[in-house]
């Protein structure tokens, strides 16, 4: 029986010990609700970019890498439940998420509670890595500053109307505006900001109101659109503002999205992500695999789901576990590749620091995605982001 008793309890503590050998990581995303194509699109990059920086072996340094995807419906409350449930009961190693910036800042003081690494993907709210920031934050996403910044060195001068969804999303990407215009002394001037519900489908009212702002104005005159899933263009569109010399302005949006603005060639924008702009072999292999895979380009938020892969599997490499406070000595200033090319981890508030796009629409349009053309990469040393948190 002596001789029998090392051998029992190794077998009883095998499964564990197997078990803890597995790297495990938590990807919450809103896969239900209005922005599912989102999460669908991170969900596939992540993924993909596994796969790809692992030559497919899905392993680290030897240890398996174990994905629990978890949907969070977009609603902060169960974002909060579902990353504490990953932490606490999967007992995952690092969590990535998610698609909705109000449940990605309910999640930010679960990572504070567990001591555990967060890195939010694709969530653009300031707040997220401003005055909600904690040590254990880390964003691949822009933020909405860096989403401002690009397009203020576009707008040089004008007369600017803000249409914009009335929760965190549309408001921070608004504020951010106003101070990046200032921030690259542009003598462009914001008259009036309009929020309207996500779910709003009549578009008139808002559209008057800011018609009424613009059209004695000092030219250019410009309705910017800020918005998260379908786009209300083609609707603001139908109501003429050309009649009062009202340009509009789209941010950059999903495939899908932007397949319906043909009517706008020659317009002009900035963007995260479109799949033709960068040229890396890192994004080459996303193009032609995700193109052979799902007959379509990679999206935008396909290339930020394989950045937020790239960023974990950099960190778990480089910190050689999934020990918190290694990772995060791994994390903080670290260079990172991506489909965008290299992005960096700042120190100061572990927002990724990345280039991006100045697009026109194309005016012709030799096949169903050839949509945008680039009229520069703007680097990330021309986004001047300002650090907005307190350590």
């Amino acid at each position: 029986m002596k001789k029998l008793l090392p051998i029992l309890i190794a077998a009883a503590f095998a499964p564990a010990l197997a078990s803890a050998a597995d790297l495990k990581i938590a990807l919450i995303a809103g896969k239900t609700g209005a922005l599912e194509p989102y999460a669908k699109e991170t969900e596939t990059g992540f993924l993909m970019g596994l796969e790809y920086l692992t030559g497919g072996k899905m392993e680290i340094n030897g240890r398996k890498l174990k994905v629990i995807v978890k949907d969070d419906q977009s609603k902060p409350d169960m974002g909060r439940t579902l990353l504490a449930e990953a932490y606490g009961d999967d007992k995952v190693d690092i969590a990535v998420g998610t698609s909705s910036s109000g449940s990605a800042i309910a999640m930010l003081p679960v990572a504070a509670e567990y001591k555990k690494v967060l890195v939010v993907e694709p969530a653009v709210a300031d707040a997220i890595t401003g005055d909600k920031w904690n040590r254990y934050v880390f964003r691949t996403a822009r933020s909405s500053m860096q989403d401002a910044m690009a397009a203020a060195t576009i707008a040089p001068s004008g007369s600017y109307g803000f249409l914009a969804q009335d929760y965190a999303f549309g408001r921070d990407a608004v504020k951010a505006a106003k101070e990046a215009l200032v921030a690259v002394k542009s003598k462009a001037k914001v008259v009036h900001e309009e929020y309207a519900p996500q779910a709003t489908t009549d578009f008139t009212a808002s559209a008057q109101r800011l018609f009424d702002a613009l059209k004695d104005k000092p030219q250019p005159r410009v309705l910017t659109i800020v918005w998260a899933g379908p786009s209300p263009m083609n609707k603001l569109a139908d109501m003429k503002p050309e009649r009062y010399g009202i340009v509009l302005a789209p941010g950059g949006n999903i495939l899908p999205v932007m397949k319906t603005w043909k009517n706008f060639a020659g317009t002009e924008g900035t963007i995260y992500y479109y799949y033709a702009f960068p040229k890396n072999k890192m994004n080459d292999w996303l193009v032609a695999e995700h193109t052979k895979r799902y007959k379509a380009p990679p999206d935008m938020f396909t290339a930020g789901g394989f950045a937020a892969a790239s960023a974990v599997v950099t960190a778990l490499t480089k910190a050689g576990s999934g020990d918190t406070e290694k990772l995060i000595a791994a994390m903080e200033g670290m260079d990172f590749d991506t489909p965008k090319g290299k992005m960096t981890f700042r120190k100061a508030d572990h927002q990724a620091l990345q280039p991006m796009y100045h697009f026109r629409i194309k005016k012709d349009q030799k096949s169903e995605w050839d949509l945008l053309e680039l009229v520069r990469e703007i680097p990330a040393s021309e986004i001047p982001l300002p650090v907005k948190n307190k350590r």
